[in-house]
């Protein structure tokens, strides 16, 4: 019996992937810091979907996280082909002005709980005939973004570890693919405390139903990076070819304090 993992499954994009993935017939572990939001989501995918569903309630934050994630993997002796690494957050603030433990921590669930995850499970992956990874990102991994520099140079990292990985998989089992969504409408920006920005983002918003759509047909398609929305796909371009200090004074625009 093969599973999919995704973390942050309780809400936004991963609730969303779950119940995707669940309508594909595919078996979920289901990881999130809210045990009730995590017992409700497994009761209504069991319910709906018929499928196999169970839950880890820890905090991704912790440095410790990840190898007690691959504890209760190995213990219950499950079988994993799809890895989905969505847990992750946003700080928005002057760098020196933003609590610097906090930072650390968004640095620590962004960056080093994705690397552990993939590190660690890559040897249980790599037993399938074929397995997936999705690296959740962010279109704010292209550019420099002020008062959001630390996020968007995390997602920076998730870019860039994900392509590479790709590469150095790409004769196994093992596709990677990294998703960019632009604007979703998750919460994210409440939480980052960009609530100022909650009116301007709801013109761009997308919904985490049809960004899930989008990442798990990209993904099973094996694309490496998967950007939903035209518009976003637009500005990645954009940053591609204009000049960085252009890009950086129209992010710093749109995110002042």
């Amino acid at each position: 019996m093969k599973y999919a993992l995704i973390t942050g499954a309780s809400k936004g994009i991963g609730r969303s992937m779950a119940i995707a993935l669940a309508r594909r017939k595919i078996n979920l572990l289901l990881i999130a810091r809210s045990a009730n939001e995590l017992i409700s989501l497994q009761t209504e995918i069991k319910n709906q979907y018929n499928v196999e569903v169970d839950i880890l309630s820890i905090d991704l934050n912790q440095a410790q996280a990840p190898k007690l994630v691959y504890n209760w993997i190995t213990e219950r002796n499950y079988a994993i082909n799809i890895l989905i690494n969505n847990a992750g957050y946003g700080l928005w603030g002057k760098f020196e002005e933003l609590d610097l433990s906090a930072q650390l921590e968004m640095c620590q669930l962004n960056m080093i709980t994705v690397t552990s995850l993939c590190h660690l499970l890559l040897p249980i992956l790599s037993t399938e005939k074929k397995a997936y990874i999705l690296n959740v990102c962010s279109t704010a991994a292209y550019q420099a973004v002020p008062t959001l520099a630390i996020y968007s140079a995390t997602k920076a990292f998730v870019l860039s570890f994900t392509r590479a990985l790709r590469f150095e998989l790409k004769d196994g089992p093992v596709s990677v693919s990294c998703l960019s969504p632009g604007p979703v409408d998750t919460g994210f920006a409440h939480r980052a405390g960009l609530d100022a920005f909650n009116k301007m983002a709801e013109k761009f918003n997308m919904k985490p139903d049809e960004v899930a759509e989008i990442a798990l047909k990209g993904m099973f398609a094996e694309k490496s990076e998967i950007i939903p929305g035209f518009t976003n796909i637009i500005s990645v371009y954009a940053n591609r070819i204009l000049p960085k200090g252009f890009i950086e004074k129209m992010a710093a625009g749109i995110y002042k304090t």
